[in-house]
């Protein structure tokens, strides 16, 4: 797939999961994601498979907010099967307590769907708001 098509396929994602239709969003994820979040804290980590992002770093993370992470993108860089996305979160826990990060996705797309993810964040801000 291009560079181009590669970007749409990460902005549909950003869009689904804001629009809260997370059965477009999970299905832009394929069955065998190996998904690293940089950092010790309690949601880094590396997740294979989607079964395991979802019980062990979507299911507590979603778990801990009100209304999930509504993100906003800044920019989307595009090479050959890679983007880059450099977005921003805004969210509040149940105890609302603001949870307002700043991400860098490294994404590998393959088929059409995310295949590999790193995540850089503010792992400060991560401990500070869930320990």
């Amino acid at each position: 797939m291009s560079a181009s098509t590669n970007k749409a396929i990460v902005q549909r994602f950003y869009d689904a999961s804001n629009a809260g239709d997370m059965e477009t969003s999970m299905n832009l994820i394929a069955d065998d994601i190996r998904w690293t979040n940089i950092g010790t804290t309690s949601l880094s980590g590396t997740f294979v498979g989607k079964q395991a992002l979802m019980e062990k770093l979507l299911g507590p993370l979603f778990s801990s907010l009100k209304a999930g992470i509504r993100m906003t993108v800044q920019r989307l860089v595009a090479e050959d099967d890679h983007v880059v996305a450099l977005a921003s979160g805004a969210a509040e826990t149940h105890d609302g307590k603001p949870y307002n990060n700043s991400y860098c996705w490294v994404i590998r797309i393959r088929d059409g769907k995310f295949a590999e993810v790193t995540e850089y964040a503010d792992t400060a801000l991560v401990d500070a708001t869930f320990g």
